[in-house]
């Protein structure tokens, strides 16, 4: 039996599983990949192919690079590899019409969560900060919307407590491969009739900023444990440590008031890789206890425990291994980039 001809698009780690799923299971012929241009990475910023390319060149199948799949160009080059289907996983681009339309068999999209929840660029990290206890993959066949076409498949997983936003994906990424493989032999035979998403219950997952992880002291305790392990790989979750001083005392040349102010070193940028959740209350952003088996840090509700860290330009550290070089003390203050008041 002659096998579906298949286009796989995917950019990120997390699409890997199913490229090579789909390559190793005999029901479809990859005939082509297409991913996001190579990206200026690292210290030097050498151009660094996505890990999808990596993998298709390592299995010897054709990649497209466009910058955008309205370019010109780009839908001729696609139809000229016949794709009787296209499967999607964490491409970064959201589909024109005319792409939608080309394969018989449609486009069908692996996503990162229980539909219709976390639509969007980062659905793992939102539902991680946001407290969710359960995700999951979603096979779904594509419209023109952002994450808004019918459903084919779905399956869900637990979140642990120990879960980080890498740890979640990794687990997702086997989970989608699986759904795909398992139930694309009775989608290409016109077995399974794709469900329109529920109308309640929609949320969404933005793309994440570099300035999402700044750490708000306001937030409770909870709140930003959760965002400690959303957070991770990228942008983790940092603060700015400031070192408290001695007031500067009687014949300064500041007024009385000013005397008695602490003085403040820093100050440091700092991120968190590893924390608890603790009962108990403090002054927002201040450092209540030091000791080797944690830093304790009052928010707006809870105590937060810090037991990983890392300084700017240094690695990461557990928080006895930190204390050891960087003596903090009660007293001492994290927040942003102004100094304390």
């Amino acid at each position: 039996m002659k096998r579906v001809r298949c286009v796989f698009m995917g950019t990120g780690a997390i699409a890997c599983p199913s490229l090579r799923r789909l390559v190793a299971w005999g029901g479809v012929e990859v005939v082509g990949v297409v991913t996001q241009p190579d990206r200026p990475a690292g210290r030097h910023l050498q151009p660094q192919s996505s890990p999808v390319k990596q993998l298709a060149v390592g299995q010897g199948l054709p990649v497209l690079q466009p910058q955008r799949v309205r370019e010109p160009g780009f839908l001729e080059a696609l139809a000229a590899w016949q794709p009787e289907l296209v499967v999607v996983m964490a491409y970064g681009q959201i589909l024109p019409r005319t792409v939608l339309e080309l394969p018989r068999h449609g486009c069908v999209n692996v996503h990162a969560s229980l539909l219709p929840k976390y639509r969007g660029a980062a659905p793992i990290q939102w539902a991680l900060a946001r407290g969710e206890t359960e995700t999951g993959v979603t096979l779904m066949q594509m419209d023109e919307g952002m994450d808004t076409g019918p459903i084919l498949a779905q399956r869900a997983v637990p979140i642990l407590p120990e879960d980080t936003a890498a740890t979640l994906q990794d687990r997702l990424a086997v989970l989608g491969a699986d759904l795909l493989v398992e139930t694309l032999p009775a989608y290409l035979a016109g077995q399974i009739v794709p469900r329109p998403q529920p109308a309640e219950g929609v949320s969404y997952a933005p793309r994440l900023r570099k300035t999402d992880g700044l750490m708000d002291w306001a937030l409770s305790a909870r709140d930003l444990w959760l965002r400690v392990r959303a957070f991770d790989p990228w942008p983790g979750t940092f603060t700015w440590w400031w070192r408290r001083g001695e007031p500067s005392g009687p014949g300064g040349a500041g007024s009385a008031e000013e005397e008695d102010k602490p003085r403040w070193a820093g100050p440091v940028l700092l991120k968190v890789w590893r924390a608890t959740v603790e009962s108990g209350s403090g002054r927002v952003g201040e450092v209540l206890e030091v000791n080797p088996r944690g830093v304790l840090v009052g928010c707006g509700q809870g105590i937060l425990r810090l037991l990983e860290v890392q300084r700017e330009g240094g690695r990461r550290m557990g928080i006895a291994e930190f204390l050891a070089g960087n003596p903090m003390r009660p007293g001492d203050r994290l927040g942003s980039m102004e100094p304390p008041v």
